[in-house]
């Protein structure tokens, strides 16, 4: 999700909007603050030093499955949103959720999940004249992923919306800057984690505004950038699965706009990322507009034989059929494993009676279909979910028809 989505899901209660190591090995690194020895000075024309420092030999050990074998490990996953993304305040906390603890990442195991994606935040967090990461910051994160390798989940850390300094600059004339801070950044996140299995997973980025061909290409650099600079610090991130997202992470803009794929040193260890709001009007919409009205209902038997005017007319059984499984055609296929990153709707709390029902019935509904329809395609389905489903300080269910949905 992107910023003002993410204010949303916190207003109006979207708990579900806008994400494998081999087994005899299982890495248990100690956190601990970034090296100290200084990076040296960065080669073309780069504002920022040089941060991969101290690369390491190529490890296997812990990386035996490939990008389709740790998907099909990947059953349901659940986005930890709204945390450690926040922005504004250089705190997890910033946008009204707790600290991430051991004991709440062992209650999304217990709950049915088998895999966490951690939206992250850096540039805050970075010197802006060297894009250095706050070493507490580096350190802060690393202990969530050894919350989750211990928890035995595959987690997935990115470079979410972070201010929109890449997200929101898919353009020519910022993508010299762009690459130059998307290889400062990973080349220390990179290092930082490098020593953990192969349930880890590095994503580029998160939304990347792309809507035309020239944008794509820009998007392609970063993505080639953000591969190029993890396998550069060696180690077990020689190995690593990667995740590239597509134009906008829209199913449509995808198929169209994603023509090519970038170029890995590594066979077989990258991801495509989508994401999955379809139809806005149901997902996300908060108004009714001039050029449509928000759907409260969705899928066959819950439509409403009273409030007609919010029935959907679009996006429902067939689209979800027919938009996952082009991804299925365009890279399962051809063994390109897909994470859908982010997918959910909100929670229309203000209505009544038969509507409420109806609607929540509705809500339950695109979960388990969304979810389910993405496994039969071989698509991952990650949950975004910034505290509705899920109670962050007291470990507790709170919707626990959708949890159902979700994991069965």
């Amino acid at each position: 999700m992107k910023r003002r989505e993410a204010v949303l899901g916190l207003a109006a209660g979207l708990a579900g909007c806008g994400g494998g190591g081999g087994a005899a090995v299982s890495a248990s690194p100690t956190p601990a603050p970034a090296p100290a020895s200084a990076p040296t000075p960065a080669a073309g024309g780069s504002p920022y030093p040089d941060y991969n420092i101290s690369p390491t030999p190529a490890n296997t050990s812990g990386m035996a499955d490939s990008a389709v074998q740790a998907a099909q490990k990947m059953r349901t996953g659940l986005n930890i949103g709204n945390t450690l993304e926040a922005v504004g305040g250089k705190s997890e906390t910033s946008w009204g959720n707790p600290k991430i603890t051991r004991d709440f990442v062992q209650f999304i195991k217990a709950s049915g999940f088998n895999a966490v994606r951690l939206p992250t935040s850096w540039d805050q967090y970075a010197d802006a004249t060297t894009a250095r990461i706050d070493p507490a910051w580096l350190t802060r994160v690393k202990e969530v992923v050894q919350y989750c390798i211990d928890a035995d989940l595959h987690v997935i850390v990115n470079i979410h919306w972070d201010g929109g300094w890449l997200e929101e600059h898919c353009t020519p004339d910022r993508q010299v800057a762009n690459n130059h801070k998307q290889r400062a950044f990973w080349q220390q996140i990179a290092t930082q984690l490098r020593d953990f299995d192969g349930r880890l997973l590095f994503a580029s980025a998160n939304e990347p505004n792309v809507k035309t061909a020239e944008q794509m290409a820009v998007l392609m650099s970063y993505h080639q950038t953000f591969i190029d600079a993890v396998r550069a610090t060696g180690g077990r991130n020689a190995w690593r699965n990667l995740v590239v997202q597509g134009p906008s992470t829209d199913v449509e803009l995808t198929k169209q706009l994603m023509t090519g794929w970038p170029v890995d040193t590594t066979s077989g260890r990258l991801m495509a990322e989508i994401h999955y709001y379809t139809p806005w009007n149901f997902t996300g919409m908060t108004k009714d507009e001039t050029w449509g009205n928000q759907f409260f209902y969705w899928g066959q038997g819950n439509h409403s034989t009273t409030d007609t005017a919010h029935n959907p007319t679009w996006g429902e059984e067939d689209a979800v059929d027919s938009l996952l499984g082009s991804m299925k055609t365009r890279f399962v296929d051809k063994g390109i494993p897909v994470i859908v990153g982010e997918f959910g709707a909100q929670h229309r709390t203000s209505l009544t009676g038969e509507a409420l029902r109806l609607h929540e019935a509705s809500r339950v509904y695109y979960c388990k279909t969304v979810a389910q329809r993405s496994r039969a395609f071989g698509l991952v389905p990650f949950y975004w979910d910034t505290g509705s489903l899920l109670d962050r300080s007291r470990n507790v269910v709170l919707d626990a028809k959708v949890l159902d949905a979700l994991t069965a």
